[in-house]
């Protein structure tokens, strides 16, 4: 096995640094993590995306990390990465899996680096948000979504893909009228879900507010302005199925979502203000033959990283 794979043939995502035995974080500025986790919420062929971390490493092994569009910046001359591969989740366990995820999540939160966490279905992110909660910050989130995930749960399951953000309006931690729900669309959304983000002071911003925005990029500093209010730091949760169907074929079927240009321009813009780390999840490998959906994973995280990588020079 090649010292700087993960596991078998899984080379560490983009080249990264293998930090997953000896969890050195001092020569990295940046690191990435896999929740290779389901839990049962699982809807016809829609499973299986606890392979999603591997995959997306699979895939990160073609990219480079300069982007021409960006004013020709490369990422990887400029942030140094680790991967510190993934959390030991346990499949048959719910409460013991969330403990692990929280336990790992805040490790890396004591580290002070960008951190950027690979799915993994949305169930995920809460453990997450409550170990850097955890650790005296108030955190603002901007969450990318087709879809709300705030019902109470899924068949007494209350860490269910559906209902991450119903856990977290509960967490003391987090300020909720500085949770954005951001690209939500589609009747995969319950009647309740709007109530239920109402109801806790949560912020709505449809795919339609996004669409009829007369400049996407003074948008996405408005997303940000509202997720940054009266908190330490902001969280960026993004889910596969913010992106139409077309851009997203090993994710759910979401009609009328984000192009990719779209996604991917909110997430820089968004990441150029700061935020304290991120989560992309939900993409379903087996389902996707040519795997177009973890490809875009690398695109995601490289357009997060320029984003940060401004946000240092800005500051200096």
């Amino acid at each position: 096995m090649s010292g700087n794979n993960i596991y078998g043939n899984t080379p560490a995502f983009l080249g990264a640094k293998n930090i997953s035995k000896d969890r050195s974080y001092e020569d990295v500025d940046a690191v990435i993590y896999g929740v290779p986790w389901e839990g049962a919420v699982t809807w016809g062929d829609y499973t299986g995306c606890e392979l999603g971390p591997k995959v997306m490493r699979l895939c990160s092994g073609r990219y480079s990390g300069y982007l021409p569009e960006l004013d020709h910046i490369d990422v990887l001359e400029h942030m140094k990465l680790g991967d510190a591969g993934d959390v030991d989740v346990v499949p048959a366990d719910v409460e013991e899996t969330m403990t692990r995820i929280e336990s790992f999540a805040s490790e890396l939160w004591q580290s002070g680096k960008f951190v950027v966490g690979l799915g993994g279905d949305h169930g995920i992110t809460f453990p997450i948000v409550k170990a850097l909660a955890k650790q005296g910050k108030k955190v603002g989130i901007i969450h990318l979504d087709a879809h709300y995930d705030n019902m109470p749960s899924w068949e007494d399951d209350q860490y269910a893909r559906c209902s991450p953000f119903k856990r977290l309006y509960e967490e003391n931690g987090v300020r909720n009228e500085s949770i954005i729900h951001t690209g939500i669309h589609g009747p995969r959304n319950k009647p309740e879900s709007g109530r239920n983000a109402k109801e806790a002071g949560a912020v709505t911003i449809t795919i339609n507010e996004i669409r009829e925005a007369k400049n996407l990029k003074e948008f996405a500093n408005e997303i940000y302005e509202m997720a940054n209010q009266d908190v330490d730091c902001v969280y960026l949760s993004i889910c596969s199925d913010v992106l139409d169907y077309a851009f997203n074929p090993g994710g759910p079927v979401d009609g009328n979502g984000l192009t990719s240009y779209e996604l991917l321009t909110l997430v820089h813009e968004i990441c150029k203000r700061g935020v304290i780390g991120m989560d992309f999840v939900e993409v379903y490998p087996q389902q996707d033959s040519a795997q177009r959906s973890a490809h875009l994973a690398s695109f995601i995280v490289l357009y997060a990283l320029a984003g940060e990588i401004l946000r240092r020079q800005n500051q200096k």
